[in-house]
């Protein structure tokens, strides 16, 4: 039975023309900005696409809700944060359905748990795993237009659950996934993602297509369009983002594969981070299982550590080893490191004002040259390299916080990216 029940679904899926538009907190920021999504919505009812809509929280309302947890208890359990938080997105989807029904549209909004949406990791981090399909293909085939809180979801223990920040996008692609949505669209601040950031490059330009990968390398490595959890989860399942502005009508970029990109540029954008630290340690006595005894309290501490260097003395017996942390947690870095008993160095040196600047762009795995253009670029301008980390499709190098933006600069001319 169970499996005829699948069919039947599935076949109620090739019948409908469906798409996803999610709402970032920006784009439903206010009683205005939500009469303007539930213009957007309908536009898309009006081309025939049934409508499956997810929304963000109105911008500031987690914030501030979690203001009110730390106010309560410095020890507030994850399972009550999670109900807590998820709370803002129930507001704006009955916001936006209410709008729509005002116009003369069918709307209701569902909770995580309605759906339900069963997720399944640890609290404020989860992870969907399945979307029960059945009551919002009813509601479809029906006519109506739901509201699906985004960033939530429900456990095995039947509690309700959030999946990180930024984790809205998150449910729009399992969204589409489980419904085979035609379109993903992210409704944001942003026209869509660009060579750099514009407020630092001013001819910066707006990226019309762009692969899974480069944009998962170009969110980790600073840019704020999406969160890297959730490029995964599209990458993962195949499916097709584009990235729009909720309050210009021009198209975005899309997120796809990269089999669908031929315009052959070798670099796609330079991304770039500023509140990065750096840490030397000098003199640590060499042996098998330093590193892992060097980086194990700050793993246990939740610090990232992101670029690692080591450099090992002509004897053989001591290295010097350096790696890159956020700005915000050198202190307690640098504590964790001079109380563990497990290593033993000369010196500790600590640096908190370099950045990271990075390329990105599949084209350098088949174009020789791309390395030696961007330290020769950097050269000519008197810039020092600090630390160089790269990848398949991603040279990395930290940088002097003063020379941040005229590295930025000189690289987004030298791979002619303002073209």
């Amino acid at each position: 039975m169970y499996f005829i029940n699948i069919i039947y679904l599935n076949k109620k899926l090739k019948l409908m023309k469906i798409v996803v538009l999610k709402f970032g907190g920006t784009s439903v920021g206010s009683t205005d900005r939500i009469k303007k999504v539930a213009n957007i919505i309908t536009s898309f009812v009006k081309k025939k696409y049934k409508v499956i809509v997810t929304s963000s929280a109105m911008s500031g309302v987690t914030n501030d809700l979690v203001k009110k947890s730390k106010k309560i208890s410095n020890e507030f359990r994850s399972e009550e944060y999670d109900v807590l938080v998820s709370a803002g997105e129930q507001m704006s989807c009955s916001l936006i359905a209410g709008r729509l029904n005002h116009l003369g549209y069918e709307s209701r909004s569902w909770m995580g748990w309605q759906v339900p949406i069963f997720t399944e990791g640890k609290y404020s981090s989860s992870r969907i795993q399945k979307i029960y399909k059945k009551n919002i293909l009813n509601y479809l085939k029906s006519g109506g237009i739901p509201i699906v809180a985004g960033f939530q979801g429900i456990n095995s223990s039947n509690r309700i659950t959030t999946i990180g920040r930024g984790g809205t996008d998150a449910s729009a692609i399992m969204l589409s996934r489980f419904f085979k949505a035609e379109k993903c669209i992210i409704y944001t601040d942003v026209d869509g993602v660009y060579t750099s950031d514009p407020n630092t490059i001013s001819n910066a330009k707006k990226i019309k297509v762009i692969s899974y990968e480069e944009m998962l390398e170009m969110a980790s490595l600073g840019a704020k369009v999406m969160q890297p959890h959730s490029i995964q989860d599209a990458r993962l399942n195949r499916i097709d983002v584009d990235v729009r502005s909720s309050f210009k009508k021009s198209l975005g970029t899309l997120i796809t594969k990269r089999k669908n990109i031929v315009d052959g540029k070798i670099i796609r954008g330079v991304s770039f981070t500023k509140n990065d630290a750096k840490v030397t340690l000098i003199g640590v006595k060499d042996k098998p299982g330093i590193a892992a005894a060097i980086f194990e309290p700050l793993y246990k501490n939740s610090i990232n550590v992101d670029m690692v260097v080591q450099n090992i003395s002509p004897n053989g017996k001591e290295t010097d080893l350096t790696f890159t942390i956020k700005s915000e947690n050198l202190s307690k870095t640098e504590k964790l490191l001079k109380k563990n008993k497990k290593i033993s160095f000369r010196k500790i040196v600590v640096d908190n004002k370099v950045s990271k600047v990075s390329i990105v762009g599949v084209g350098m795995i088949t174009t020789p040259g791309v390395t030696y253009r961007m330290f020769n670029a950097l050269a000519k301008k008197n810039i020092n390299i600090i630390i160089i980390s790269t990848s398949e499709i991603k040279i990395s190098v930290i940088v002097s916080r003063k020379n941040l933006n005229k590295a930025v600069s000189v690289l987004h001319k030298e791979f002619n990216l303002e073209k």
